[in-house]
């Protein structure tokens, strides 16, 4: 079996590649808990000093993988997110080279980042609505805090999704590259050159700063807390047991 998570240190950037591309890198409680475990050993590893995160094959990450989504708790829904909340935690500078769909949890990976670099094909799409269930992880505060609230409750609300180039114009991506992996490399060779110490007060000072008082990481946490209930209460009901349902005869 190939690892949910494959890893590349070189030139002191980590790249990390969520690698299950037949099923368009859905995230399952072993991805999860493989991106977390990625995380803290890059961010353990002295001689790194940014990180990237991709996805194998054509799709950054299709989102939560339905049957375990079908079955959380609301346990079960702090072990989906964990993956991505690493990312938002990380000390570490982080780029999101988003190659192709990013969906639901998979948005939120991308999110999570402080940067994103879009390649031509990718979709930002948070499809919560959609499958009949309520935004969780912290979507909430994470896409108003991308894109302002008009375009947030436009893409929550509303079902507004992004290709690269809208996501540019909302400022949701950083910029289009036909290599986004290559074009991330090039933006953390930045990080990569400067001392680890001014690289991590830099961040940890502007995650202070973001809204003085509160660091924003403390934010992201009430955020995952307020919607975590009623999240699990919309994976309960039959409506989206019904969606699951046919989701699942395609």
């Amino acid at each position: 079996m190939s690892d949910p998570v494959l890893v590349h240190v070189e030139d002191r950037i980590a790249v990390l590649t969520v690698n299950d591309p037949e099923r368009r890198n859905a995230v399952t409680f072993e991805i999860s808990a493989a991106l977390r475990e990625a995380v803290d050993a890059a961010e353990a590893d002295t001689d790194v000093h940014a990180l990237i995160v991709t996805g194998a094959g054509k799709a950054f990450c299709a989102g939560a993988d339905l049957s375990a989504l079908g079955e959380a708790t609301e346990d079960g829904l702090r072990k989906i997110y964990d993956g991505f909340l690493a990312v938002a935690d990380c000390a570490l500078p982080t780029i999101a080279a988003v190659n192709g769909a990013a969906v639901g949890a998979g948005l939120n990976l991308a999110l999570a980042a402080d940067v994103r670099i879009a390649g031509p094909a990718a979709l930002f799409d948070p499809r919560f609505q959609k499958l009949g269930i309520h935004p969780g992880g912290g979507a909430t505060w994470m896409l108003q805090r991308a894109v302002g609230p008009q375009v947030a409750r436009a893409s929550l609300l509303f079902g507004m999704r992004f290709d690269a180039e809208s996501a540019v114009r909302h400022g949701l991506a950083l910029a289009v590259a036909d290599d986004p992996v290559a074009a991330a490399r090039e933006l953390a060779a930045g990080p990569a050159g400067a001392p680890r110490e001014v690289v991590l007060s830099t961040k940890a000072s502007m995650r202070a700063t973001a809204n003085p008082g509160v660091v924003d990481t403390d934010q992201h946490g009430v955020a995952v807390g307020i919607e975590l209930g009623p999240q699990a209460t919309s994976i309960q009901s039959p409506e989206f047991a019904q969606r699951l349902a046919a989701a699942r005869r395609k």
